[in-house]
């Protein structure tokens, strides 16, 4: 496979562009300009495919194979565009060889039937017989492995292929071109035409979701041997002794190549009217503007690694911010991602809210009726856990979640802000020789149970908090014999000499520079600090990583590295597994805090 350095192939047509229109001799180059344009409207057909595929909100029932793409697929399928490089180059190759092709005509009724004629007669005969010689077990082996090494059928699978199978596909893709230029019949709109329809085509093929309604055949049955459907094709991909057309069963129909299978199986899903139930569901929310486009139907390579501000972002941050307001108005709480562990589904669905919004006191009522409708909606389902991500859960909104329990005390679904877990994450990252500690955040729901625990572990802690009621509050939840260990502070000063800081409140650089050097920051605020000082180490959010039989996980979560999530999306995992019937709302329960943490390593979970 090509780098990112691939794109470099695409200097010497740039240039050549660049250089016409310099000299105003744009007709000279006008056929570079036309393979750049073409390279980037194919590439565009490909990422909304993808985008449509991955909007589990939308065709989650109309799923044919529902397992999830994974990481290692995603990884195989990267370069899935080197096919549209080696196109170009051919292309650049004929135009040199052939320089009449350059002044083609805008449009050509007769070059569009001959197009059209070539493909059905030749290119798509010559297809089904290549393809389905590559299925003999030599040549399997040897060339057409790579294809079907994608599990899951995604319209970048199309791209997945051997550098044999690129070169045989662009035989196929020049008949219908290159033979009616050759025929004098070509034109502009053919060549865009044709070839965005044949990737058009590839993409539905593979994109595991069926868009042909059953009765569309059954209403004219001649148009389910003219074109194939994404079932037809994925049939072909988990069979793999049938359904070997192009774009045509009429071919498999002819050599008798058809999956029996294929017609019921066609039925059942349109048929569908809903979609598996999900065990567990991890209810989270969007962070800012940037980070929303990390999500597998915006860019899925890119949601497939822990995210971070990248260049190509900020062009598209005014669509971002347009749609964060479509959102706000008009959307509902929408499946995000899922993955399977141990044969029960994890979901994670998203509340259409960005951080910031959580802030705005007229915003409040509208977000916990959205967070409502969630676990209402999961109640509903039989959803056996609902875990409050980061804000969802936040005091001052819904009281770390007991607003909804007490307004619905027969909830069947556990409702979990699994920050049970987070404590215990943060508090066995702390060594075991530590005797002081520095706590911002001290009186919140997190900073409170870390107080409370490590004071009981008899080591000092320094709690950052103006509100001295607050403190004794605290204090007193201690026990007599321990109080003595928690020490109020009002000054990021009273901490100059202590080398081990639990940060749960956002510092400046002014107030991370009172930390002596050496230090190390904890830290379980949302977004993290910025880590400014270069003497001193800074942990990541409370996380863990998931147990190793997770299946069908293909996107990180925010920051996490992959196969790793937030200790509170972890807690609400341990809840499930446990099959424990309470509630884990509001304040932490600190006697829970060694239960939970034995309960997440004994189910395989594992510190990130």
């Amino acid at each position: 496979n090509l780098s990112l350095e691939q794109y470099l192939l695409y200097g010497p047509l740039t240039a050549k562009v660049l250089y016409s229109i310099y000299k105003d001799e744009i007709r000279k180059g006008a056929w570079c300009l036309h393979i750049l344009i073409l390279f980037d409207l194919r590439a565009l057909v490909h990422q909304l495919w993808s985008t449509y595929s991955n909007m589990l909100f939308l065709n989650r029932t109309r799923q044919i194979n529902q397992r999830g793409v994974d990481f290692k697929q995603i990884d195989a399928e990267w370069h899935w565009d080197n096919f549209l490089i080696l196109q170009a180059i051919l292309a650049s190759l004929l135009y040199s060889s052939f320089p009449s092709l350059a002044g083609l005509p805008i449009w050509n009724t007769r070059g569009v039937l001959c197009c059209l004629i070539l493909h059905i007669g030749i290119s798509e005969p010559l297809f089904y017989w290549m393809h389905r010689v590559l299925h003999s077990p030599v040549l399997f082996r040897r060339y057409h492995w790579l294809h079907h090494s994608s599990k899951i059928t995604h319209p970048f699978t199309g791209g997945h292929a051997t550098f044999l199978e690129q070169l045989l596909l662009c035989i196929v893709v020049a008949i219908p071109t290159l033979g009616t230029a050759l025929l004098g019949y070509a034109s502009i709109t053919m060549m865009y035409g044709y070839l965005l329809l044949f990737d058009f085509l590839r993409c539905l093929g593979h994109c595991n979701v069926e868009v042909f309604p059953h009765p569309l055949f059954e209403t004219i049955p001649l148009l389910k041997y003219l074109i194939y459907t994404p079932t037809y094709h994925s049939l072909h991909h988990t069979e793999m002794r049938s359904n070997y057309c192009l774009f045509m069963p009429l071919y498999d129909k002819l050599w008798n190549t058809i999956d029996e299978k294929y017609w019921a199986f066609h039925q059942e899903i349109c048929s569908r009217t809903s979609s598996r139930v999900p065990d567990f569901v991890f209810l989270a929310h969007v962070v800012d503007v940037m980070s929303a486009m990390h999500a597998p139907f915006v860019f899925r390579s890119f949601s497939s690694i822990p995210f971070s501000n990248k260049l190509f972002l900020f062009p598209m941050w005014p669509y971002t911010f347009l749609a964060m307001l479509v959102m706000w108005a008009k959307s509902k709480t929408f499946l995000f991602s899922f993955y399977n562990l141990r044969g029960k589904l994890h979901q994670t669905w998203a509340v259409p809210r960005f951080g910031f919004q959580y802030f705005l006191p007229f915003a409040a009522k509208g977000i916990n009726n959205q967070i409502e409708d969630a676990i209402l909606t999961a109640d509903r389902l039989g959803v056996k856990v609902i875990s409050l991500a980061a804000l969802n859960k936040n005091e001052g909104l819904n009281g770390g979640g007991t607003l909804f329990t007490s307004k619905h005390p027969d909830l069947k679904v556990r409702v979990v802000h699994g920050n049970t877990l987070t404590a215990a994450v943060i508090l066995n990252e702390i060594p075991q020789d530590v005797d002081e500690v520095f706590l911002t955040g001290a009186t919140s729901k997190l900073g409170r149970a870390i107080a409370i625990y490590l004071a009981r572990r008899k080591v000092k802690v320094l709690m950052l908090t103006p509100s001295t009621e607050r403190f004794v509050k605290i204090q007193k939840e201690v026990p007599a014999d321990c109080q003595k260990y928690l020490t109020q502070v009002t000054k990021y000063q009273a901490a100059k000499k202590c080398k081990t800081w639990i940060i749960g409140k956002w510092a400046t650089p002014r107030e991370q520079y009172w930390a002596p050097s050496g230090t190390h920051f904890h830290q379980f605020v949302v977004p993290p600090v910025i880590p400014f000082r270069r003497d001193c180490t800074y942990g990541k959010l409370a996380a863990m990583r998931l147990p190793d039989e997770v299946e069908g996980l293909g996107s990180c979560e925010y920051t996490m590295e992959r196969g790793v999530v937030h200790a509170c999306h972890a807690g609400g995992v341990v809840h499930f597994l446990e099959g424990w019937k309470h509630h884990e709302v509001g304040a932490i329960n600190v006697d829970q805090i060694d239960i939970v943490w034995e309960a997440a390593l004994r189910h395989g979970l594992k510190p990130s």
